[in-house]
């Protein structure tokens, strides 16, 4: 075991914090931090420049295992517990939160290497999913019923289904975990949560917060290691009662099936592949800035991230001029610097990006702006426009999660709608146009679990997020996502 790996509390050499001992080394079960057995640990690097963030305890199948007996243990107690207590420690985590939204982004962006400023806007997204699930908490909803049978009533009640199991991605390293977990926890479940093992330290930092707001001993639990010995044992348990993931469709669709011989209650949410549709009757200049946000934000790693941009053809020399202009005036770096743009997660991002701009040349597309690696580093790529997209093309068939944009005219409503359709995704679609009839008909028309019209923000706590098709199944955010950390009871009464 290394020297990182035997301590607790200090964050590594660079990076800054006002509270080190929020820099966790250990998994978190049963309010115990755990280190793994023969001290086995995994490394992570900052993205921007390789070096050496951190590393965490790696731990087994069977050490996964365990942390099942720490949270079925804790249920009772907790499923019980008023929802005025549990809405109190939810409050508690969220105080926290906010009191350490400098430090909690500083680990984000060594670890994830996104810009400082994104980070600190994820850590307020991540913080008010926690805030609006405390004040849900106080809000069980008890529905009565008009008795279908005399001298009888009748009452529908939402209980906790029980242990639920949480995979987050690298992408989104803080958001995601309090998305999910303040739902489950206020629903009154106790939680699993695997992090990605390219970003652990976020998770940690926040179980760190968890324990300090005073979560009972098996309520939040934070696994770490390697997905397949993480994941699996909590897939064959049936003390495992929901399982909530944000990753791949790929992979989805194998947590979907090994989930079946336990009938888990599932909540995915998968890939995008978004369309970005401009009319002619656009605000033009509107229409490009926020082109640049639903395309670069997070460095284009982003499930909500428009790939496929559809312009009018009468607009549409118009909009690739603006729109390459727009994109070589961002910046790229380290994400300490605080640029537009940072670096990549993997060598296989980098890999994807230069596959689908290679394809897409050769199918006859024009480059704008970029559309190659960047000298800053291995794992920086350019932000990157390509016109005359053929329709063919790897990039119009294939989320590329990074920072290539790829666009086509189209001639009518009809053909652009067709188009925008023609993915198995159905996560968001981005709709310009200042016609409200043209607005209704394509917010119908347009399959997907949700339509951002004339600009790309959408989400937030009190909106159910999600898509159709292979984007997913339910809903995470609002009091939908309480839905699938609970079952209704029906109780049919009669005093006699």
């Amino acid at each position: 075991m290394s020297a990182l790996a035997k301590t607790t509390d200090g964050a590594p050499k660079g990076i800054a914090l006002a509270d080190p001992a929020l820099f966790k080394s250990f998994a978190y079960i049963g309010n115990r931090w755990t280190a793994a057995a023969g001290g086995t640990v995994l490394s992570v690097t900052d993205p921007a420049d390789g070096a050496l963030v951190g590393e965490v305890a790696c731990l087994s199948s069977a050490e996964s295992a365990r942390s099942v007996d720490a949270a079925h243990a804790a249920f009772p107690d907790w499923a019980s517990a008023l929802p005025q207590h549990r809405a109190r420690l939810l409050r508690r985590w969220y105080e926290l939160m906010v009191e350490s939204r400098e430090d909690l982004a500083q680990i984000m962006t060594a670890e994830q290497g996104k810009p400082i400023s994104e980070a600190r806007g994820e850590i307020d997204y991540a913080a008010s999913f926690v805030e609006f699930y405390a004040e849900e908490a106080k809000r069980p909803n008890i529905e009565g019923v008009t008795s279908h049978l005399p001298d009888a009533e009748v009452e529908l009640w939402r209980e906790p289904v029980g242990i639920a199991a949480l995979i987050t991605p690298w992408n989104f390293p803080s958001a995601m975990i309090t998305r999910k977990a303040a739902a489950a926890l206020a629903a009154g479940c106790t939680v699993l949560i695997h992090p990605s093992s390219q970003t652990p330290f976020s998770a940690l930092a926040l179980a760190e917060l968890a324990d300090r707001a005073g979560f009972p001993p098996g309520v939040v639990n934070v696994i770490t290691g390697n997905a397949a010995d993480i994941v699996a044992p909590w897939l064959d348990d049936p003390r495992v009662r929901a399982l909530s993931f944000t990753g791949s469709t790929e992979i989805g669709k194998l947590l979907y099936s090994r989930s079946a011989a336990t009938v888990k209650r599932l909540v995915l949410e998968l890939g995008g592949h978004a369309p970005f549709l401009v009319f002619a009757d656009a605000d033009l200049d509107r229409a490009v800035d926020e082109a640049i946000k639903a395309k670069f934000a997070t460095t284009g790693q982003d499930c909500l991230g428009a790939n496929r941009f559809l312009v009018e053809r009468s607009i549409y020399d118009a909009f690739c001029a603006r729109f390459a202009e727009a994109t070589m005036a961002l910046s790229l770096g380290a994400g300490r610097d605080d640029p537009d743009l940072g670096p990549l997660m993997n060598e296989g991002a980098v890999r994807k990006q230069e596959e689908h701009v290679a394809d897409a040349l050769a199918r006859g597309a024009r480059c704008l702006a970029g559309g190659r690696r960047s000298p800053l580093g291995p794992l920086f790529y350019e932000a990157t426009v390509l016109a005359d997209v053929d329709p063919a093309s790897l990039v119009f068939h294939e989320e590329t999660f990074g920072p290539v944009a790829a666009i086509a005219p189209f001639e009518t409503e009809d053909e652009a709608v067709t188009r925008a359709n023609a993915t198995e995704y159905g996560l968001v679609a981005y709709l310009h146009t200042q016609d409200p009839r043209r607005i209704y008909r394509l917010s119908r028309a347009l399959d997907f679990g949700m339509v951002a019209v004339n600009r790309t923000k959408v989400t937030g706590a009190p909106i159910p997020f999600g898509g159709m098709k292979q984007s997913g199944l339910a809903r995470e955010g609002a009091r939908h996502g309480l839905e699938a950390f609970t079952d209704i009871k029906y109780v049919c009464r009669d005093w006699a």
